[in-house]
């Protein structure tokens, strides 16, 4: 009879309407963040603090959009907007704590890093939203604009 009990209850918390968790980056107090995982080539690194910012890139430079996602509970980070003169250049990731490479560590939020590179001058927006892909019908649980010069 326990088991079926602690297999409901477990049941009902799995299928219970769960919210993204909404913490940013790793703090530097707390004593076992990581760094996100990008390449030592990347020209710019462009993180949370510079949501709604313009940054500078030069043409053929690749840049990387630092941010953290929780894809242990399905939520990724993806372009939602990507002007024409941007193209992909690769993606990282990793854990945003030390902890979470040991043996038996369960979910928590991860770095996610986007790459692009400008193909030609331009200035535009991007736009990434943390989401479920099979979600398509919710709104993004939320978003990172950037608006990118390319010199």
């Amino acid at each position: 009879m326990r088991a079926i009990l602690f297999s409901i209850a477990l049941l009902a918390v799995a299928c219970a309407p769960q919210e993204a968790p909404v913490s940013d980056a790793p703090s530097a107090a707390n004593n076992g963040a990581l760094p996100a995982p990008t390449p030592s080539d990347v020209a710019v690194r462009i993180n949370e603090t510079q949501n709604g910012q313009s940054v500078s890139v030069a043409v053929n430079e690749r840049f990387a959009v630092e941010l953290v996602g929780v894809p242990t509970a399905g939520y990724q980070w993806a372009p939602a907007q990507l002007p024409a003169f941007l193209t992909r250049a690769g993606e990282a990731g990793g854990p945003t704590i030390a902890a979470q490479s040991q043996p038996g560590y369960a979910g928590g939020n991860h770095w996610q890093v986007p790459m692009f590179a400008a193909t030609a001058p331009g200035s535009g927006e991007v736009v990434l939203e943390m989401r479920r892909p099979w979600e398509s019908g919710e709104p993004p649980a939320r978003s990172f604009r950037v608006t990118i010069v390319a010199r």
